[in-house]
């Protein structure tokens, strides 16, 4: 079925007629999360009740739909993972959480029969229940534009795309725009790469543009290896064909024939879903040859990674897709001029293709709008920690951290006291309470020592040891670092060295100002930008609470009472009864005394493994 231009307009009308005839809906969240926590099964049990009950159900987008229809679709992710699986129910707008195959029976018999919100499946917070997504605080406070249609539309289905005007921005740059007029309008727009430094996107596709080469290449950075985040499975999940999109108007914009995604092999469903997303676009003729009739060529092919986290940085990035090893290389030549093969590269990560169809469709002055001028349109973040309300969330540019932790978050869990963030992953940086009504872009976190990233954020509240977050993130950097360069080969290996050594209670003072000399070193020689930034996690934990690091090495406590080897439990010998249960359950021997007469513990042989408090009646063992 390869369509030209006119055919193309036609079956988005036909098919955006069939969608709008769709008179009830039922979008069972399909992606990752979801799935895991059994959303596949609900929804075949779904389709098998509203079947039995006599229903028309349709699980494809049908031309000429019946009266009766219920459509029953896989949709992407919704965001709102902690409270999944996730059905929402349209018309009506409802969404239901935390919904098991045994609840299908009443949403069919209430909610599709008779029309009717089950109110015990609806999201409750401080004793009210909120029947629709939009009403849920969570959603409420967002902007969501690249995931606009996450959850919202079958996340499997090219149709789908169609009839919710897929494609037409790539139609409008292939046919009526020149691609100097696509790159100023990508220009104009002020579009920064979402997968971390914030480079200006049209002056990158302009180099590329300029290039005198007769082959170039379009590449998708969909590797995400930051520990937590999920932004970009969730657009290849959920809206795969907006992604393919924004790579197609590439093509055009800068001359190339052909794309890569490069995807990590972690994410099968990902991978799954772009793979049919390809296949449906080949099929209508948007990818291959003469697409549309217009003598343009272009196609997408996809190349899974390990799962090495060097591999977010450029070269790297291409030089496993060549088949090699991935490794930095030293620049220049930049990817712009030398990148895949050998070749001009356009190398942008998966977010920031799906902004470029929202642009070509809307002008350039529309998308400045959206946020900052500096830093225009919004960012997908990925919300975790000890916060009350986690998931995927998309904001714009410009929001501050408090609105982002409390009216979208909820709060800290437990009523606990924030602590700070990190933001930017392994790279990135903690921001604390003093930057909190901080707005969050590109400049501004920059100016504070941190960084957007790729868009973790990992909230963290007052009992949280931020030496030990160092030394977490740390270990990541080091185990993840592929050796090419001796600054990051040896300094990170290094650094964990000493903070091994520091939560392990043999710190001395001057291990705080050796890391920060490190730091420096690393920062200003390492290769590649994995190195580079290694150590930010180190430099701004030690700037914001060196308290924290002084506490571990002068006093040998850990403040928060989480190192385990700067642990110290004691029994209050007021409370002991002598009845000598926690000697017997100790593993090491440890606890020694005489039956009533209080017991006591040799600080020496104890493993602070906590067996002893959990056995003792009498609550006289505690952490000091």
């Amino acid at each position: 079925m390869l369509l030209n231009r006119e055919e193309l307009k036609n079956a988005g009308e036909i098919y955006k007629a069939s969608f709008d005839a769709q008179k009830k809906k039922i979008l069972v969240c399909a992606g990752t999360g979801c799935v895991a926590g059994g959303s596949l099964e609900i929804y075949a049990e779904l389709k098998r009740l509203t079947e039995a009950q006599g229903l028309h159900c349709s699980v494809t987008l049908e031309i000429e739909p019946h009266d009766e229809t219920v459509a029953i679709k896989k949709s992407g992710c919704h965001g709102f993972c902690e409270m999944g699986p996730l059905v929402r129910l349209e018309p009506q707008g409802w969404l239901y959480t935390k919904v098991k195959p045994e609840d299908c029976a009443e949403i069919v018999t209430e909610s599709i029969l008779g029309d009717r919100f089950v109110e015990r499946l609806g999201y409750k917070k401080n004793g009210e229940t909120f029947p629709t997504q939009e009403e849920i605080p969570f959603y409420k406070n967002q902007s969501r534009m690249v995931l606009e249609h996450c959850g919202h539309i079958d996340a499997t289905s090219i149709t789908e795309y169609l009839a919710i005007g897929g494609y037409k921005a790539f139609e409008k740059a292939l046919f009526d725009m020149k691609p100097e007029e696509i790159v100023k309008t990508i220009e104009d727009a002020s579009l920064r790469g979402r997968g971390g430094g914030g480079y200006p996107t049209g002056h990158k596709w302009k180099q590329v543009m300029r290039q005198k080469e007769a082959m170039k290449y379009v590449v998708c950075n969909g590797d995400e290896g930051d520990p937590g985040a999920f932004m970009d499975r969730s657009v290849m999940e959920g809206d795969p064909h907006r992604m393919l999109e924004g790579m197609m108007i590439a093509g055009i914009a800068c001359g190339a024939s052909e794309g890569y995604i490069y995807v990590r092999a972690e994410y099968p469903l990902a991978v799954e879903r772009l793979e049919g997303a390809i296949a449906e676009a080949r099929k209508y003729g948007l990818l291959g040859a003469n697409i549309l009739g217009s003598g343009h060529a272009f196609d997408i092919k996809i190349s899974k990674g390990a799962g090495a986290f060097v591999c977010g940085e450029g070269s790297a990035l291409t030089a496993s897709i060549e088949g090699k090893r991935g490794m930095p290389r030293v620049k220049p030549p930049r990817t712009v001029e030398q990148g895949l093969f050998g070749k001009p590269t356009v190398l942008n990560n998966v977010e920031t293709f799906a902004n470029v169809p929202l642009i070509i469709k809307n002008g350039a002055q529309w998308y400045k709008k959206i946020g900052p001028e500096n830093s225009p349109g919004t960012k997908a973040f990925a919300l975790t920690g000890n916060i009350e309300n986690t998931g995927l969330i998309e904001v714009p540019m410009g929001t501050t951290l408090r609105e982002v932790i409390y009216d979208i978050g909820g709060g800290m869990r437990g009523g606990a006291e924030f602590k700070a963030v990190q933001i930017g992953g392994p790279s990135g940086g903690c921001l604390t309470q003093e930057h909190l009504d901080m707005p969050l872009d590109f400049d501004s976190l920059t100016k504070a020592g941190a960084m957007i990233g790729s868009g973790g954020l990992v909230v963290m509240d007052e009992h949280t040891c931020m030496v030990e977050v160092a030394r977490f993130f740390m270990n990541f950097t080091q185990n993840e670092s592929c050796g090419k360069c001796v600054p990051c080969r040896e300094g990170t290996k290094r650094m964990l060295a000493i903070l091994e050594k520091i939560v392990s209670g043999q710190g001395e003072l001057e291990d705080i100002d050796m890391l920060l000399e490190l730091a420096d070193m690393i920062s200003a020689t390492a290769l590649c930008g994995l190195g580079k930034t290694a150590a930010f996690p180190v430099i701004s934990t030690i700037k914001y609470f060196r308290d924290e690091y002084e506490a571990h090495v002068v006093e040998k406590r850990c403040p928060t009472k989480t190192c385990q080897k700067l642990k110290k439990i004691v029994i209050d010998e007021t409370l002991c009864r002598g009845c000598s249960k926690c000697s017997r359950v100790c593993p090491v021997g440890a606890i020694s005394g005489k039956i009533k007469e209080p017991f006591v513990i040799d600080a020496g042989k104890c493993i602070k493994c906590g067996a002893c408090i959990e056995s003792c009646a009498f609550k006289a063992i505690k952490e000091d």
